[in-house]
């Protein structure tokens, strides 16, 4: 079933009015009556960062949307600084969001919202796109969707920040493939997926082309970029938003700043946002860029805040606060309208792996938990009832040590573009199907599924319903053991781009973030295993 926004051509600012979803044509974002669509946002959560780095389950988040005493007292505030759109980083997809969220529709603001949270989020030091993060990407997409003021979502955030950690945008590319595959079968309406990237001199333009190139249901719908290259008193040129201009102006799909606002050099108190006049009334700024988001509202340990909230819980506009508000309000881009813009701009060609980028064209394969579930019954050799997460590694590390080619299953490389098909499984799964492959490796020995206890016997179920599917899944996992190119699900477009275009912009000011999304996995068992290795003793 199918589910279609309701359109109400009225006003932004009259109270009983629901806003106009916005919409996408080529390189623009167009609200419904044909005007361009320029975003003028602010960073809109308490103590929440970037996607990537290692936290335990034990984080927590408040989730600014939920939260409608807060709204009640932020929200006329966002509205004076000329606010159009929020970007939160973490909601969660069981709360109630409707008074924030017809707060925020009756001030004319709209959403744009990160899809991970703190303990649930694509590790870059061990990536995965997996049931867990699936189930939780749709659930913040069904939850949040039933708003019409809900422009879109992040796939992730600077989850690939360097040369070290490439690799990660392939499962962040991934997740883009499936969330936009949901809303297609599920919402009548557009809804975006983006990613938002750091400007990080040695990989920007590789990960700008990789994410906007392949097949268009693989393709980013927006590209956001956090930028903080503008800092005090600077200019077109020494800031390097000319070139960024000159880089991103045959660019396919929108493109806007997901984060900006230097606080070099005095801190948050010395902002005057000259860049915000420069991204609004610049031409070659307005020609490329659909607008921007500041970071950030809350002021924090970071400095970056706009306003303060005392400790009885009142808000306390800060310095720059003034300095948003007159800049934003006097700035007033002039677009196209959607009936006179003509697209022309192609998707990227896919860049080539090199030393600084090293991502195949192969995608990691499309979670499913059915399938996982069918594997887990079919196994005669399964992790005990009451086996503890933690002790998942010792076995990992033994069996793929002893054996390399089991483990291979469920396994995914994204620089060979080799993907297990129970890659995408959950940690349990997969230690069932690598239990039960060792099992019927040492011929079904008494002591081959026991591992003191933390192993057992089961009474294997092939139910008809899982056949072909398992099938499938042999199929893949017999030519991934021993392939030595690409085998998995999906592949983009592995045409190798061009010659690297000249380098642009400027390295931007590093930003200290209060805390960073994340999630460890128990995927760093081949690490384990290359440490233990036949050496260690059988449990």
């Amino acid at each position: 079933m199918k589910f279609s926004a309701t359109l109400v051509a009225a006003a932004a600012t009259a109270a009983s009015a629901k806003l106009e979803p916005i919409t996408m044509k080529g390189s623009k974002l167009f609200y419904t009556n044909g005007t361009q669509f320029f975003m003028k946002g602010v960073a809109y959560q308490q103590d929440t960062a970037a996607a990537g780095e290692t936290n335990d389950k034990t984080t927590k988040y408040i989730d600014p949307l939920a939260d409608e005493e807060a709204c009640k007292r932020d929200i006329p505030l966002l509205k004076e600084l000329g606010t159009n759109i929020i970007r939160t980083y973490a909601i969660n997809p069981k709360a109630d969001h409707k008074a924030c969220m017809k707060m925020l529709d009756d001030a004319g603001i709209y959403v744009v919202s990160d899809l991970s949270e703190p303990s649930v989020s694509i590790n870059r030091d061990d990536p995965k796109w997996d049931i867990e993060l699936y189930e939780r990407y749709i659930g913040v997409v069904d939850e949040l969707a039933q708003y019409d003021n809900v422009v879109g979502f992040f796939a992730g955030n600077e989850v690939s920040n360097n040369v070290s950690n490439t690799q990660a945008s392939a499962f962040v590319k991934a997740a883009v493939r499936d969330t936009k595959a949901h809303i297609k079968s599920k919402y009548d309406r557009w809804l975006g997926v983006g990613y938002a990237s750091n400007d990080d001199v040695d990989i920007r333009e590789d990960i700008a082309d990789y994410f906007n190139c392949g097949k268009d249901e693989e393709r980013i719908d927006y590209w956001g970029y956090n930028i903080y290259s503008w800092c005090g008193e600077s200019n077109m040129k020494d800031s390097g938003y000319s070139d960024q201009a000159k880089f991103f102006k045959d660019y396919s799909v929108p493109v806007f700043f997901a984060e900006y606002g230097c606080n070099e050099p005095g801190g948050a108190a010395e902002r005057i946002f000259d860049e915000t006049t420069a991204l609004y009334e610049e031409k070659e700024m307005v020609d490329v860029f659909s607008g921007g988001i500041v970071y950030m509202y809350y002021q924090e340990a970071n400095d970056y805040g706009l306003v303060k909230v005392s400790k009885n819980g009142a808000a306390v506009k800060q310095k720059d606060f003034a300095q948003l508000k007159k800049k934003a309000n006097a700035a007033h881009a002039s677009g196209v309208d959607e009936s006179d813009y003509k697209p022309s701009a192609k998707a990227a060609s896919c860049p080539k792996q090199s030393e600084s980028w090293k991502v195949n064209a192969q995608l990691p394969p499309t979670p499913d938990s059915k399938l996982c579930d069918c594997m887990k019954k079919s196994r005669s050799c399964v992790p005990a009832d009451d086996l503890k997460a933690k002790d998942f590694n010792s076995i990992f590390g033994y069996i793929c040590g002893e054996n390399e080619k089991i483990c291979t299953a469920i396994n995914g490389n994204a620089t060979t573009g080799i993907y297990g098909a129970y890659s995408m499984c959950d940690n349990d799964a997969k230690l069932a199907y690598i239990l039960d492959a060792y099992y019927k490796d040492q011929k079904k020995a008494a002591d081959a599924c026991d591992f003191k206890g933390k192993a057992t016997t089961q009474k294997a179920e092939n139910e008809d319903s899982c056949q072909s599917a398992l099938e499938s899944a042999s199929k893949i996992n017999d030519k991934v053991a021993t392939a030595t190119a690409a085998v998995g699900a999906s592949s983009t477009d592995s045409s190798s781009s061009e010659e690297d275009d000249e380098s642009f912009g400027l390295q931007a000011a590093s930003i200290a973030r209060v805390f960073s999304l994340g999630d460890y996995a128990v995927g760093a068992y081949m690490a384990v295993a290359g440490a233990v290795g036949a050496g260690m003793v059988l449990l």
